[in-house]
């Protein structure tokens, strides 16, 4: 068998927690609809021979959202545990509530408003599907407000609506904690104004503070470089970034035949039309990437290898989350591991950034 790349057994203490985690995450979204359980848990076992002691999960997941495979991913996830004596003990385990409805009617029944007793219930049924009794860090998926995020640029003053408050999500989360459910919390696709003011109602009340906040970080998609890198570094918040390939674009496999659907082998975003709907397969995206493979190749690296190794050795980021769809895959993203960027290479990258800005914010 192929020599298994590994990285250091350092780790990266997430937040101001005692939750200590591989600089690389592994994501879990492909699994139960690109990926089947039997290679998902060869996936896992090898991630865990590699030195990841970090898996990221939702309960909305497989990804594209379906009825049909919502919560599959978690379940594939607690089935391993369940054939893998030993493992739940090696890992830290994240898992995400969903915020309010995206046009998803079979979470919640499509509700607008991501009310205490919904997390509190959620987490009850991850934690059934996961087969475990605790949830290392639990995440808010996406904003219960109205906020910009997944590709929203503006924030819309005209878009407002009631929703329950951020000190009621906390409450939610305290009562979690205190059942032993749930040891840290955390948020997702947030904003600086979110995050200062989930910490500012956490010290007001005396409720779990947020330590991580999980948000998409690519060459491509940098906002989180636009003011959330301050905050995260101020208040002791570590980032965990996904999305490094921006959803395969960053791989290069787009780069000649683009998002033809009669080609799915490509990925999901060739593969899946309402992934071709998202903000990673707009036209100037993926012609952006395509500049940043140039570059790579240029530099003598492939297009994966630059897009880990600005991720990996940037100072925002805590944790990387790799997802991926096979062995082979995961293998080559952990192989990036030791690449490193010149100085003259990271200047490249951020003319590029100068002229084209971030097409996948």
């Amino acid at each position: 068998m192929k020599a298994i790349p590994s990285l250091p057994a350092a780790r990266v203490s997430l937040g101001r927690s005692n939750l200590s985690v591989s600089p690389v995450c592994l994501g879990t979204m492909t699994f139960g609809e690109q990926v089947g359980q039997d290679e998902a848990h060869a996936i896992l076992d090898r991630a865990l021979a590699a030195g990841v002691n970090f898996i990221d999960t939702a309960e909305m997941y497989a990804v594209p959202a379906r009825a049909e495979t919502c919560g599959a991913t978690e379940s594939i996830i607690g089935e391993w545990f369940a054939r893998r004596p030993g493992a739940r003990q090696q890992v830290v385990l994240a898992t995400k509530v969903a915020g309010p409805s995206r046009n998803m009617a079979w979470i919640r029944d499509g509700a607008s408003d991501l009310k205490p007793e919904h997390i509190v219930a959620a987490c009850e049924a991850s934690l059934k599907r996961l087969q475990t009794d605790v949830i290392d860090l639990y995440q808010i998926h996406w904003p219960n407000r109205n906020a910009p995020a997944f590709g929203a640029l503006y924030f819309d003053p005209a878009k407002e609506t009631e929703n329950s408050t951020i000190e009621a999500q906390l409450r939610a989360m305290e009562t979690l904690v205190r059942d032993g459910k749930v040891r840290h919390v955390g948020l997702s696709n947030e904003t600086p104004w979110g995050v200062m003011a989930f910490l500012r109602e956490a010290e007001r009340h005396g409720l779990p503070r947020v330590e991580t906040v999980q948000n998409p970080y690519a060459l491509t998609s940098r906002a989180v470089d636009n003011g959330l890198d301050e905050v995260l570094w101020r208040e002791q918040v570590s980032l965990l970034a996904y999305s490094p390939l921006a959803f395969g674009a960053l791989t290069g496999k787009y780069d000649g035949p683009g998002l033809d659907a009669d080609q799915p082998e490509l990925g999901r975003l060739a593969r899946f039309e309402s992934m071709r709907l998202q903000r990673w397969a707009r036209g100037e995206a993926v012609s952006v990437a395509a500049k940043y493979n140039a570059l790579a190749r240029a530099h003598g690296l492939t297009p994966t290898q630059l897009a880990l190794a600005f991720c990996y050795r940037n100072w925002r980021v805590a944790s990387t989350i790799i997802g991926v769809t096979s062995v082979a895959q995961l293998d080559e993203c952990l192989a990036a591991w030791p690449v490193t960027l010149s100085d003259e290479l990271n200047q490249a990258i951020d003319a590029l950034r100068w002229q084209h800005r971030d097409p996948a914010q």
